[in-house]
């Protein structure tokens, strides 16, 4: 079957607002693949990027996709090849390159940062990993330094993954798992037992800040030097200071930017960084204003970790998000209520998926 000249696409019109088009068949760059798309996950980036302006007019929109390769780029950093079951993470609301967006018929991915779905995994399944499986790799591990899951750290150590019922927490709480720490995790109490399901060692409830952190600091014996906030907020930003060590340097990483006062002020032991899943593409890219330089490293760090995560996968070491399926409609049509649906965050501890 030949490939189409025009397919239907989810791109952002104006601020806040996305909508379905007629658009030319993206173009395959040398170490891309061509995919027909089976299907999308939403992530909260999806609709941020939309409503604080990070991408243009024309751009698509969405990260994470799972499909067939149609064709293969001219100078591929893995072995793929047409008709190869894959999934992983596209630049969504990409002002550079605008078509690289995931919620299309057919998407461009980058190859390294697409692994073979395994046999035992399905599409619905493996479009829930890819931008997570990024974030993972630049906020625990290029940014916290956490050893890697096939070579876990032997020493007792333990780190806070805040929001452990998010998109991001739930891949978090895992991996951290696999790499040898005492996994401390928050979310709401009617998600405690699923996120202990997926590795956590203990759980606590955010609603109640002060007692939140007195809970972590006691389970931790006031030594906790590591945490991974996956919200990202100032009252967040808050707790994580608060449960800190207040007698060592620790180290707290966000997958937005926050006040420094937010932490300092509360604990002036901590070390604050912010993590960007996209310089895991190692290309040129501007994000809010602040460009981000190509980083060649940091695509081949990237590159090695989702193939360690698809091994991690056919092993049943590493679970998929849970999936709420074509909630409000199937394919773009419901990926454009996806997005309100992620904005009003009327899905907890489950990925929102659409077919095609």
């Amino acid at each position: 079957m030949s490939l189409p000249t025009d397919i239907k696409a989810v791109q952002a019109e104006s601020q806040g607002k996305a909508i379905i088009k007629t658009v030319s068949l993206p173009k395959l760059r040398p170490d891309y693949l061509l995919i027909r798309t089976t299907a999308i996950a939403v992530n909260p980036a999806d609709w941020k990027h939309l409503e604080y302006g990070a991408g243009l007019a024309g751009t698509t929109v969405g990260c994470d996709y799972a499909g067939v390769v149609e064709e293969v780029g001219s100078d591929l950093s893995k072995p793929f090849k047409k008709g190869d079951r894959v999934s992983g993470f596209a630049h969504g609301s990409n002002k550079v390159q605008p078509e690289d967006g995931a919620f299309a018929e057919n998407c461009v991915a980058k190859a390294g940062v697409a692994f073979k779905i395994p046999d035992n995994i399905s599409d619905t399944e493996a479009v829930t990993l890819g931008l997570g499986i990024a974030t993972v790799v630049q906020g625990l591990y290029r940014t916290l330094k956490l050893p890697l899951p096939t070579d876990p750290i032997t020493e007792p150590a333990t780190i806070l993954i805040y929001g452990g019922s998010t998109a991001t927490g739930m891949l978090g709480v895992q991996y951290a798992k696999l790499s040898g720490f005492s996994v401390v995790t928050t979310c709401s109490p009617a998600n405690f037992d699923y996120v202990k399901l997926l590795g956590a060692d203990a759980v606590f409830d955010y609603t109640d800040p002060e007692r939140c952190v007195s809970n972590i600091r006691d389970f931790t014996q006031g030594s906790l030097k590591l945490a991974w906030d996956c919200v990202a907020t100032p009252e967040t930003a808050s707790i994580c200071a608060g449960a800190l060590s207040t007698d060592e340097e620790s180290h707290y990483s966000s997958l937005l930017r926050v006040n420094a006062d937010d932490i300092t002020t509360i604990n002036s032991k901590v070390n604050m960084a912010v993590s960007v899943a996209y310089v895991s593409l190692g290309e040129r890219f501007e994000e809010f204003g602040t460009v981000f330089e190509a980083q060649q490293e940091e695509y081949e760090f990237a590159s090695m970790f989702f193939e360690l995560s698809k091994r991690l996968l056919e092993e049943g070491k590493l679970k998929p998000a849970r999936q709420v399926t074509n909630k409000g409609g199937m394919g773009l049509v419901g990926a454009l209520k996806g997005l309100e649906e992620s904005k009003l965050g009327s899905v907890r501890a489950a990925k929102l998926v659409y077919t095609l």
